[in-house]
């Protein structure tokens, strides 16, 4: 087995609550502190939250509010302990969303991502993220260097100058979208290039699919993937145990019911809120819209953070319904008022040419109608209403289901 990048991921459960209890209080502290989070972490108080539960009462930070700062505080919002000029790079993600960086040791954390698949000294990366405005390129290029690999700057496109470019200088690893691997191999098995030196992919920004993982192995290439954003960097990744994901050692994450800030049960699907511990950049309880679910256990590898299981979908389900939007926030107030109800489920279908709704509930009550009018007032529309037994409904973070065909 590799071995691990650092004692960091091998702490007892004990020693990450103790750091947690000495690191929260500052961060909260300096978050409070700066303009952005203005009335939003106003009334918290810092030496108070030094563990999840207390983390778990901040309000949670959306990238919409975090857009609707930077338009009036360009260009990161009043988010940053640091002036734009301060940092080494700013980046313009689609949204525009604005982020900073910086080309410090590991600054993104992906050293820690490419050391669990085997890369660092002696090896040469093929960094096919781009490198133009958004801020993937540096992120992998940032991670490679912290582990002591080369770089090639390949960034996206021109693919057979890529696949000779591999070929001639010894490319032992490739990063990148998962699928644009395969289409290098195949330039290079069309035009007679030996590729064989390339035998590991660090891979993101993407499906992977077991088949295309699968190929990748029939060809030598160990293929892992790690699951990043551009505002936290390395949020979970892969190791050679290939279980989950494993939760970096720079962020917190906890995952919420969509459309509230309230954790659910370990092994169920809700969003993923994510707060980093990069004091550059603190983002305390930043929900990427993600779906995931807590992985039960500690990895074989020996890595003893938190694992989830990987990207399981978009938190963010907004439905249009006979005209009127439907959010998962909506379905939360719901849910929160009738205690007598655990979990609810909107599903949107079509009843001959007119949109039809229907809400499930779980619930031991046994009439209908006793919600309905709740149901007509917080989601501003009629439907059908289910009562269904506690724990029958999916588990897969889904509260609005939209079951309309649109072929």
């Amino acid at each position: 087995m590799t071995a691990h990048y650092d004692a960091l991921e091998t702490r007892s459960e004990d020693e990450r609550a103790a750091s947690l209890a000495q690191c929260l209080p500052s961060l909260v502290a300096m978050a409070k502190a700066l303009p952005g989070y203005g009335e939003t972490l106003a009334g918290a108080e810092p030496e108070a939250v030094t563990d999840r539960p207390a983390l778990a009462g901040l309000p949670v930070l959306r990238k919409s509010g975090l857009s609707k700062a930077q338009a009036s505080d360009a260009p990161f919002g009043g988010f940053t302990t640091r002036a734009a000029h301060e940092f080494d790079h700013v980046f313009q993600s689609p949204g525009p969303i604005y982020e900073p960086g910086r080309t410090s040791t590991d600054w993104w954390r992906l050293g820690r991502f490419l050391h669990a698949c085997g890369i660092g000294r002696g090896d040469i990366v093929q960094n096919c993220f781009g490198y133009h405005l958004t801020p993937a390129g540096m992120i992998f290029e940032n991670g490679a260097r912290a582990v002591g690999a080369a770089v090639l700057p390949a960034g996206t496109g021109q693919t057979e100058l890529q696949a000779r470019a591999a070929a001639d200088i010894g490319t032992t690893a490739y990063a990148g979208t998962p699928d644009y691997l395969k289409v290098i191999l195949d330039k290079a098995d069309e035009t007679g290039l030996d590729l064989s030196r390339l035998t590991r992919a660090a891979v993101s920004g993407g499906a992977l699919f077991p088949s295309l993982r699968q190929e990748y192995a029939d060809r030598g290439i160990a293929c892992r993937q790690c699951y990043a954003t551009a505002d936290l960097g390395n949020i979970a990744y892969e190791s050679e145990a290939m279980e989950g994901m494993i939760v970096d050692e720079g962020v917190i994450v906890e995952i919420v019911r969509p459309g509230t800030g309230d954790p659910v049960a370990e092994g169920e699907v809700g969003e993923v809120v994510v707060t980093s511990l990069n004091p550059d950049y603190p983002l305390i309880r930043f929900a990427t819209g993600d779906l995931s679910a807590v992985l039960a256990g500690v990895s074989p590898c020996g890595r003893t953070n938190m694992r989830i299981k990987g990207w399981m979908g978009r938190a963010d389900q907004t439905t249009k319904i006979k005209g009127m939007f439907v959010r998962p926030e909506q379905v939360a107030d719901l849910v929160a008022r009738h205690p007598e109800v655990t979990k609810a489920r909107v599903i949107a279908t079509r009843e001959g040419e007119m949109d039809a709704m229907r809400v499930q509930l779980e619930t031991e009550a046994t009439d209908p109608a006793a919600f309905a009018a709740s149901v007509a007032e917080v989601l501003k529309l009629k439907g059908e209403v289910d009562l269904v037994a506690p724990g029958s409904l999916p588990n897969d973070g889904k509260v609005i289901d939209d079951q309309r065909s649109y072929d």
